[in-house]
């Protein structure tokens, strides 16, 4: 409901008030709490805490992983608590909610979410659909459908898994998203194994930031 005012919300209309909102005014409307952009360290700044009790090797190899390092942060937590331009949502091809993260993210999120959803006629598995946020501190929400592997990869499961954070990435930067969360979107129902699922989304961001390293902050969530 609007504030003050209990007629049901008609989700374009909500849309285009949200999307004009400056954050101040959006935090006054916010559900419940929030984890500001600021409170997380980067990678960078993790590092450079764990150098200082280290040594000088330790401050070496720092320099050395600064261009990545300066953009990503590994944070453990609730992804739909972050205020941040957009979060990634590990959606089933309907769009249309599920379980886990996806299930997480469309209840935090209310009922406009769903209502959105429903005009998009679905997505493919690797491809990625964009909506606003509605009650999330985020601004907007990033849809993308990973490939069910089932424990089995082949090398249509590692391309369709980059091509998620591809044309994630490819929709913030079209939006001028300048921060994005990402769940693991390759685990859970998927059966996606974990470390080759890091590998992929960690390569990907990276060559992706080497080529656009002034458009956007990332993060991972662990």
């Amino acid at each position: 409901m609007y504030p003050g005012n209990k007629r049901k919300k008609i989700w374009r209309e909500e849309k285009e008030r949200l999307l004009k909102m400056t954050l101040e005014e959006r935090r006054k409307e916010y559900l419940r709490e929030y984890v500001a952009l600021k409170t997380i360290p980067t990678w960078l700044e993790d590092l450079k805490s764990k150098s200082e009790g280290d040594g000088e090797t330790a401050k070496e190899d720092l320099q050395g992983k600064r261009s990545l390092s300066e953009k990503v942060s590994l944070y453990r937590g609730d992804i739909t608590l972050l205020e941040v331009d957009a979060i990634v949502n590990a959606a089933n091809s309907s769009l249309l909610g599920g379980g886990g993260v996806d299930g997480c993210i469309h209840r935090a999120a209310g009922p406009c979410l769903l209502a959105e959803c429903r005009n998009l006629s679905g997505c493919e598995t690797g491809q990625a659909k964009i909506t606003c946020g509605y009650d999330l501190p985020a601004k907007y929400v990033i849809h993308t459908v990973g490939p069910i592997a089932r424990g089995y990869l082949t090398d249509d499961h590692k391309e369709n898994l980059a091509s998620c954070y591809k044309s994630s990435l490819k929709l913030a930067k079209e939006n001028n998203i300048r921060s994005i969360a990402f769940p693991c979107i390759s685990t859970g129902i998927y059966g996606f194994p974990n470390e080759p699922a890091a590998v992929i989304a960690l390569n990907t961001v990276k060559e992706w930031l080497s080529k656009n390293h002034n458009e956007i902050i990332f993060f991972y969530i662990l």
